[in-house]
């Protein structure tokens, strides 16, 4: 795996993949940031790496979903840098014909074994998710 950052200008960069995807990251302190800032590329992350998971597992067990929205919220540390996340809690919503005990399982897999972002992340951050199907929680 590999990646290639370009700078742009001031904090703005550009960073893509071997396939030429890319995402654009810049400083928060920026008053119109042009990208994402790095730390929320790894809330980013987690999103996608479990969105992937539970899609793989709800189709495994044949579950008819029609949509899947997964919302993250990090909370760091509030002292001198390295200012890291402590705490990261995802809310994963599903809609559409699922049986929620099976949506809470695919949930679990993903967090609590599948997910590479998150395995990474939990050694200095509590990870935590619910899961709420067809707008009831689980």
């Amino acid at each position: 795996m590999e990646i290639k950052l370009t700078h742009i200008d001031n904090y703005h960069s550009k960073i893509e993949n071997l396939n030429g995807n890319y995402i654009e990251i810049d400083d928060k302190s920026n008053l119109e940031p042009k990208g994402v800032s790095p730390m929320e590329l790894l809330l980013m992350g987690i999103a996608g790496c479990s969105s992937i998971d539970i899609i793989s597992i709800l189709k495994k067990q044949k579950q008819n979903f029609k949509d899947l929205r997964i919302k993250v919220n990090g909370f760091r540390e509030k002292k001198e840098p390295p200012a890291i996340f402590k705490k990261i809690h995802a809310d994963v919503y599903i809609d559409g014909n699922v049986d929620p005990k099976k949506a809470m399982k695919a949930a679990q897999l993903s967090f609590e074994k599948y997910c590479s972002v998150s395995k990474t992340l939990e050694a200095t951050a509590e990870i935590t998710y619910s899961v709420i199907v067809n707008n009831k929680i689980c």
